[in-house]
């Protein structure tokens, strides 16, 4: 009863009626995490800096409900029609056909997505995936700070979070708790892709990895970092570098991004 109840509750939900606003993110620089400081001659300390173009972003992860509107405008990647070549087997496991099982909120983050998928999800609106520099910029900002990626007690709360033990389980809607951008839930809820997730792969192999891996992923590489206490940080990155296109995972989601318009 219950199943049929949610199923003729998300089939009533217009296409785009859960659709996310978006918010502007200024342009601004990254601070990585990977790259030691520098000290020049007369003492100078120099310490790296990424530009990051202004761009816009959704205020909160891509929900089952939308995604299932999405399925119906695009059947190639409904469950039955996907190809074994763009997900894996759990692809959207909360779903039978085009319909959530019982328990599986319409208005929670769509989860076990590959990465193919929520690409093409992005371009079915005009939008994109977050490159690896945007996601880190947004979420290094807190509630009251745009880059709090040096403040313990913020680092603390996301490890927190990481520490927790949890498994596979039907998500809920997500809390909401926005940063300075007024973005949502960028951590505390789901992992999310970044278009460029695999531009850090790691073999294993020392005298394959680039120095950008070994700096972030070598016990000696990692001892000089620019940024010792962001393991948040070194965490997002390995756990990035353990997933292929086709990972459709529990508790890994996404959100869309777009170039700011003049």
């Amino acid at each position: 009863m219950v199943r049929v109840a949610l199923a003729l509750l998300l089939m009533s939900i217009a296409p785009g009626a859960f659709a996310s606003a978006q918010v502007s993110v200024p342009a601004g620089q990254l601070r990585p995490f990977w790259i030691e400081s520098r000290s020049e001659s007369g003492g100078r300390v120099v310490t790296e800096r990424i530009p990051v173009k202004a761009f816009r972003a959704d205020v909160r992860a891509v929900t089952n409900a939308e995604f299932a509107a999405f399925l119906r405008k695009h059947p190639r990647w409904q469950k039955a029609r996907v190809s074994p070549l763009f997900a894996d087997e759990s692809y959207l496991s909360q779903f039978n056909a085009e319909v959530l099982k019982a328990g599986a909120r319409p208005d929670a983050p769509v989860s076990f997505v590959p990465w193919f998928a929520a690409k093409a999800f992005c371009e079915s609106r005009g939008q994109r995936l977050p490159t690896t520099h945007e996601w880190e910029y947004m979420a290094a900002a807190s509630e009251d700070r745009p880059d709090a990626s040096g403040d313990p007690r913020f680092l603390a709360r996301i490890l927190e979070w990481y520490s927790q033990p949890r498994s596979g389980e039907w998500l809920g809607a997500a809390p909401g708790r926005k940063n300075f951008y007024g973005i949502a839930d960028l951590h505390g809820w789901i992992w999310e892709w970044v278009d460029d997730f695999n531009s850090n792969f790691v073999t294993g192999e020392s005298r394959e990895d680039s120095s950008f891996d070994r700096n972030m992923f070598c016990g000696a590489g990692g001892l000089s970092g620019g940024d010792k206490e962001n393991y948040a940080a070194f965490m997002r990155f390995a756990f990035r570098s353990s997933l292929n296109g086709r990972s459709a995972i529990w508790n890994l989601g996404f959100r869309c991004v777009e170039e700011l318009k003049p």
